[in-house]
């Protein structure tokens, strides 16, 4: 399907309006698309080595658990490389208080097996609401700390969360011709499991970060707003995410002071968030160990919620992006599928088109055990190969060409 095609329909509508013109015209005869000249150039800005040390240095953080002092840090250094950027930064504050866990199943009694259930309504019942029940390995969240063999890691990790106030940070490239309008690129910063919380999701937030990077460089400018959010707390339950819903979805498009042009809370457009996007190994092999190596059919899965309000303009979204992967990415192609679950896109998806990316079907793969660093001690960048870390490239490759198109992007002379 052509770029023009998608764009007209990837979440324009009644309610929402894209940036406007965002490709060349065809010659005359020709079936490709022309390539955007802009486009090509900021992804082009793009750098595996530049994304790589955005990690190392989250990972300085260890796994950066939501109420620690680890966490706080990790926020002050996010915070001061946006500013870098020219990015203009703000903070959200929330409380996360919850109540005690259950300690009981629903109904069940302690332990009884739960049918899993995803966010579309389907019930799976193999590990982690996989379809699979071939060779599958249960997932969980490792809390033994000696079963981090790193001592430094060990003691950086150390300190327990304490339920309290909480703070996210996130910044704004302002729009020149559309200020009131707004895409949301997202990624969560906090982990645990006694890593460094690499892949997840150290991976994602150094994706929105470089994509903050480009798009804020003194020669690029958009029509519309971009804001880059760096949730807290999506491993409590997506906690820092809603609090942003609950705190600003009341508060878009409102000229603040009035008269001034500013929107402190632009229009959403669209939401897509990033979580988890090293690891495409397969599923665990017969004897329980794993391919060391990329497979073969390694792709970046763009997932839309078939069960949200906007799931079409979500999915015609998702396909947009699939388009832009097959323009712009180097090395790793992209797969759409409709069971977006458990991440930070899902407070968004009832109230604005919403896509995550990540490097496994959620609701199938990951949690049948596909990936063995999730939550572990070995979430660390050692982990991890050049081939690994550009398929975190190539989905940086593929949000920044479709966010650049959909946002009018242009660099000036």
């Amino acid at each position: 399907m052509r770029f023009e095609a998608l764009l007209a329909t990837a979440v324009c509508g009644p309610i929402l309006v894209c940036a406007g013109p965002a490709v060349v015209p065809e010659a005359a005869g020709q079936d490709e698309v022309v390539a955007p000249d802009p486009v090509a150039a900021l992804v082009g800005r793009l750098d595996l080595e530049r994304y790589k040390d955005t990690m190392r240095g989250l990972a300085r953080f260890g796994d950066r658990r939501q109420g620690t002092d680890r966490n706080r840090d990790a926020v002050d250094w996010i915070e001061e490389q946006l500013l870098s950027y020219g990015c203009e930064t703000a903070r959200l504050h929330y409380v996360y208080d919850p109540p005690p866990r259950p300690t009981v199943g629903r109904g069940r009694g302690r332990g009884a097996p739960r049918d899993p259930v995803i966010a579309s309504g389907e019930i799976r019942n193999g590990p982690g609401g996989s379809r699979y029940y071939g060779i599958t390995r249960p997932t969980g969240v490792n809390n033994d700390p000696d079963a981090q063999p790193d001592e430094r890691l060990r003691e950086l990790n150390r300190q327990p969360a304490v339920n309290g106030p909480r703070e996210q940070v996130y910044c704004t490239k302002t729009g020149a011709t559309r200020p009131g309008e707004m895409y949301i690129l997202g990624a969560h910063m906090d982990g645990h499991g006694w890593g460094e919380a690499l892949n997840d999701n150290a991976s994602g937030t150094a994706l929105v970060m470089e994509l903050a990077r480009i798009l804020n460089m003194p020669d690029v400018e958009t029509d519309v707003s971009i804001r880059f959010a760096l949730w807290n707390n999506e491993e409590t339950g997506l906690n820092g995410s809603r609090a942003y819903v609950d705190q600003r979805a009341d508060l878009q498009g409102v000229e603040d002071p009035p008269g001034s042009g500013r929107y402190p809370e632009p229009m959403w457009l669209a939401m897509i968030q990033h979580d988890m996007m090293l690891w495409d190994h397969g599923m665990p092999r017969a004897d329980g160990t794993w391919n060391p190596e990329q497979r073969p059919e390694a792709d970046i899965n763009i997932e839309f919620q078939s069960e949200s309000r906007f799931a079409d303009r979500a999915m015609r979204l998702a396909f947009f992006f699939r388009e832009a992967n097959e323009e712009f990415a180097t090395d790793y192609p992209a797969a759409v599928g409709p069971h977006m679950t458990n991440t930070d896109s899902t407070p968004f998806m009832d109230l604005v088109p919403s896509i995550s990316l990540r490097e496994n079907e959620r609701g199938m793969h990951t949690g049948a055990g596909w990936n063995p660093t999730w939550h572990q001690p070995i979430d660390v960048f050692e982990s991890f190969s050049d081939d690994d870390f550009r398929l975190g490239l190539n989905a940086a490759q593929t949000t920044l060409a479709a966010v650049s198109m959909l946002a009018g992007a242009s660099v000036t002379d």
